[in-house]
């Protein structure tokens, strides 16, 4: 059977959140994200603030150059947490096989249900209206019989937009998009394939496959499959969680005392709440340490039984942090991560017994 597969991609997530629920932020040009005079960075950017070239991960003070009139919100990460979730089970009122990415976008494996809603078309502007109706928010879809193809396609009409690729036109489509279109390929990467001669997706899989090998090693078949929108793989309905963490810039740069161990201990309780959340525990807690000449280490240690308490996982960072610090060290970020994740031992009954999806 020819599969139906779905990328939706929830527009603009973070600051349409906040347009939504503030009517005076809508048509203004938006960003998430921390103060300027805390090093803070764009999580989100509104459309309106993306005409003059905000991004996320720019810095925030650089958005505000950029757009003296840019109106900046912080974070709620409550409520992108709960649309998330309501956006996540309309998918899933669709078809079973949801793969999420992030809280704002996720693979869907319609196949079976696709001649339901009548084909690609009517199942995408289902999809679409459900999420407008349920939480006031735009979704982009991209459907294909693949996920590399529906993945890139979901990004070609933003906001708001609807893209479906036939089967067998995965190729064409491709073609005259730059290599930075293909999944995975980031700037650096795309420096390389510029620098081999291939600025289209087409030249790449118009190009010898014996040649890319030569230019690329084992990554040359990777790169010839990808500009053909060769793509087999499974939508995963669920993945195993890595880590649990928390980590903060600070507004200038600290010594050891006083303020940082408090930092530290404000750092735990985070990840204890979080691990709680999660209903997991850990074995290794990991210390993160950015100096302020931005030299970063990790420090980690294994405890014999995992835990979650926000006194033992300050005990384990601040153990870490006294083996490394040295008088004059001065640092600019502090993190702690918990992993070696398990199921918390006091809850192995609640995850027998609950097989949903969260």
């Amino acid at each position: 059977m020819q599969r139906t597969i779905v990328h939706a991609d929830l527009d603009a997530f973070y600051a349409s959140v906040e347009q939504r629920d503030k009517p005076d932020l809508k048509g203004k040009p938006v960003v998430v994200g921390g103060p300027p005079e805390a090093r803070g960075v764009v999580m989100a950017a509104s459309y309106e603030a993306r005409r003059f070239g905000i991004r996320s991960a720019t810095p925030m003070s650089r958005a505000f150059r950029l757009c003296p009139a840019v109106v900046r919100v912080s974070p709620r990460f409550d409520r992108y947490t709960e649309g998330s979730r309501l956006v996540m089970s309309i998918f899933r009122e669709v078809t079973p096989l949801v793969e999420p990415l992030s809280l704002d976008e996720a693979f869907l494996d319609a196949t079976a249900q696709v001649s339901v809603y009548g084909g690609p078309e009517p199942l995408g502007r289902h999809l679409k209206h459900q999420v407008r109706a349920q939480t006031g928010l735009t979704l982009s879809v991209g459907i294909a019989a693949n996920k590399l193809v529906a993945k890139v396609a979901s990004d070609m009409q933003k906001p708001d937009g609807l893209v479906i690729v036939a089967p067998g036109d995965e190729a064409a489509f491709l073609a005259p998009l730059g290599v930075r279109a293909l999944w995975g390929v980031g700037p650096k990467t795309e420096a390389v394939l510029n620098a081999a001669g291939f600025t289209t997706v087409g030249q790449l899989a118009n190009e010898n496959p014996q040649r890319l090998d030569e230019i690329f090693g084992s990554r040359g078949p990777w790169f010839h499959g990808m500009a053909r929108g060769v793509d087999e793989s499974p939508v995963v309905t669920e993945h195993e969680r890595k880590s649990v963490g928390a980590e903060t810039t600070f507004p200038r740069d600290l010594t050891d005392g006083p303020e940082l161990r408090a930092e530290l201990q404000r750092l735990a309780e985070s990840v204890s709440r979080r691990l709680a959340q999660s209903r997991a525990q850990g074995r290794t807690v990991a210390l993160k340490l950015r100096y302020a000449n931005f030299r970063t280490i990790t420090r980690q240690a294994s405890r014999p039984q995992p835990v979650d308490d926000a006194a033992e996982i300050t005990s384990t960072a601040a153990f870490l942090l006294e083996n490394v610090v040295q008088e004059g060290d001065r640092f600019r970020l502090i993190g702690i991560h918990c992993t070696n994740l398990s199921a918390d031992a006091s809850d192995q009954l609640g995850l027998w017994t609950d097989q949903r999806l969260v």
